[in-house]
């Protein structure tokens, strides 16, 4: 009798946790969860790519210092960042995280404009791969990012709609932070490059 009474009540409570989405949250948490990992990858490639970068940026002599050191100091600040599965459920760690690749972003965009000034560096076979590369991961990352806000817009559907949101309340499903875009105004402006100092001509080196 007593053991007919627990299978009933776990029938019941199955019937009753698939009913109320809780199936889904767990499906559309590891869909999220494999989505940040994509995303973690392909940010960790561009960093990855960065030392080379700056190596054979400085082989050329006149290069601006500034702008060489500013990608320096803004990759540094992107990997101090100790990115875990936890932080897509923390929103300023995430916000944090978000801004630091953004600086990132930013830093290496207005790098890349400026070698442009610079007949060696564009010469540069080397260079030039690097870019490639670096180019190929941006898009990588671009694409990565997509789908991770395809995910998290996916998971927070159903813990803010109703019944779900019942569910998520019980379980202490929170919806997730997201991917936004910061800084529209300086984003949609082209970096300005100063050709005040023009690079020294090729054949002098």
């Amino acid at each position: 009798m007593i053991r007919t009474f627990w299978r009933a009540l776990a029938l019941t409570a199955v019937v009753l946790l698939s009913g109320c989405g809780y199936n889904d949250f767990q499906r559309l948490d590891e869909q999220v969860k494999a989505a940040w990992s994509e995303v973690l990858n392909q940010y960790q490639r561009r960093a990855d790519l960065i030392p080379n970068i700056v190596a054979t940026v400085k082989g050329e002599a006149n290069f601006e210092q500034e702008t060489l050191t500013k990608v320096i100091e803004a990759r540094a600040r992107a990997t101090s960042i100790q990115a875990t599965p936890e932080l897509v459920n923390n929103p300023e760690a995430f916000n944090k995280f978000q801004q630091a690749q953004g600086e990132l972003t930013s830093a290496l965009s207005r790098l890349m404009v400026v070698a442009e000034a610079y007949p060696n560096l564009k010469a540069n076979a080397a260079f030039q791969d690097l870019r490639t590369q670096l180019e190929g991961t941006e898009n990588r990352i671009t694409v990565a990012r997509n789908r991770y806000i395809k995910s998290v817009a996916d998971y927070n559907v159903l813990a803010r709609s109703f019944p779900t949101n019942l569910t998520a309340m019980v379980f202490g499903y929170s919806p997730k932070p997201n991917f936004t875009v910061q800084n529209e105004a300086q984003i949609s402006t082209p970096p300005s490059v100063s050709f005040e100092k023009p690079a020294a001509p090729a054949a002098s080196r």
